[in-house]
C-alpha cells in the first residue's frame, strides 16, 4: 500500500481515484503520520450481515444473564 501526503492527495485526487478504481490502495498521511486510507468501495455483503444477526439471535436464545438486567449490572458496577 502506497503512502501519499495529504497535499499531494488533494492535488492529484482525480488520478488517485482512477488508480483506486483499478484496485490500488493508499494511506494518506499528514506530516508523516497516517490519517486515512483510500481504498476501493465494496458494497456490504447483506447475506453475511444477515447470517451474523441470525447467529447473535440464536446465541441470545440459548444464553441468559440469570435474571439480571443490563441496568442491574451497570448499577452494580457503579457501586463498586
Amino acid at each position: 500500500m502506497s503512502h501519499i501526503g495529504a497535499f499531494e492527495a488533494k492535488t492529484h485526487l482525480p488520478q488517485l481515484l482512477r488508480r483506486v478504481i483499478a484496485g490500488e490502495r493508499f494511506v494518506i498521511t499528514r506530516h508523516g503520520s497516517p490519517v486515512a486510507e483510500l481504498i476501493p468501495f465494496r458494497p456490504a455483503d447483506t447475506d453475511k450481515v444477515r447470517a451474523a444477526i441470525d447467529d447473535l439471535k440464536a446465541f441470545q436464545a440459548t444464553h441468559s444473564l440469570g435474571g439480571l438486567s443490563i441496568r442491574d449490572m451497570i448499577e452494580e458496577g457503579r457501586n463498586r
